[in-house]
């Protein structure tokens, strides 16, 4: 055995890696969740659907080619207890994870053929300087590394800070997040296929108000894709 393999087995024995979902220890091949829990996120299966659940929610509102969802998020749910933990607590290895299952479920289903970059929804610098990342960005990278397909967070910037979305109707949603985005690199932009990151659709708004300010640059295509969709 290898010393590094001694070492990450001594460490692993004085702080285990526990699930997320059940909270016993991971095997050195498991991550986040173990092979039980990760069965148990409820996935959408969207990327095989063309009139899914998360297109309709933006149909007729802006312009896009497809839209998706990777699972349902629900209330006290296993992926609102995993993006509570990436948002809130640090844990941004979970950002990473659920990009890398994202990936290989759009990658089965052929999803992302065409796609040019990917850019995350945009915190205010404020806020991210407050929780120290954007967890958009996380999900966004580890979608893009798996995928070959650039990342970016420098070409959508959030320009205003906007009240808090949880008690607001649609209409005061979108009215909230009209003009709080501005894109900062329409040149390297024109003519691309962007797919839109986000991590939890519940009104669409906020992705609504990115797909508006990059529709200034000349010839965009874009696609949206969410880690969870909310349903009641």
């Amino acid at each position: 055995m290898r010393l590094s393999e001694l070492k990450e087995g001594f460490i692993h024995l004085l702080y285990p890696r526990l699930c997320e979902g059940c909270n016993k220890p991971l095997i050195a091949a498991e991550q986040v969740l173990c092979i039980s829990c990760a069965t148990e996120l409820p996935e959408t299966g969207y990327h095989t659907l063309d009139d899914n659940e998360t297109a309709l929610r933006f149909a007729g509102r802006v312009p896009f080619l497809q839209a998706t969802s990777f699972a349902y998020f629900t209330e006290d749910g296993l992926l609102q207890h995993l993006l509570h933990r990436l948002k809130y607590k640090d844990r941004q290895e979970i950002g990473d994870y659920l990009g890398s299952r994202f990936a290989e479920s759009l990658a089965a289903a052929n999803w992302l053929s065409g796609v040019d970059i990917i850019i995350p929804v945009p915190l205010h610098a404020s806020r991210q300087a407050e929780r120290g990342y954007n967890q958009s960005m996380l999900i966004a990278a580890a979608i893009g590394r798996q995928a070959a397909i650039p990342a970016t967070a420098a070409a959508l910037v959030r320009v205003r800070e906007t009240e808090s979305q949880t008690r607001k109707s649609r209409i005061e949603r979108t009215e909230n997040m009209a003009g709080a985005f501005v894109v900062a690199d329409g040149a390297n932009l024109k003519g691309k296929h962007i797919l839109i990151i986000d991590d939890v659709l519940t009104t669409g708004a906020t992705i609504e108000a990115c797909v508006t300010a990059l529709q200034a640059v000349e010839n965009v295509k874009i696609s949206i894709a969410t880690i969870g969709i909310a349903v009641s």
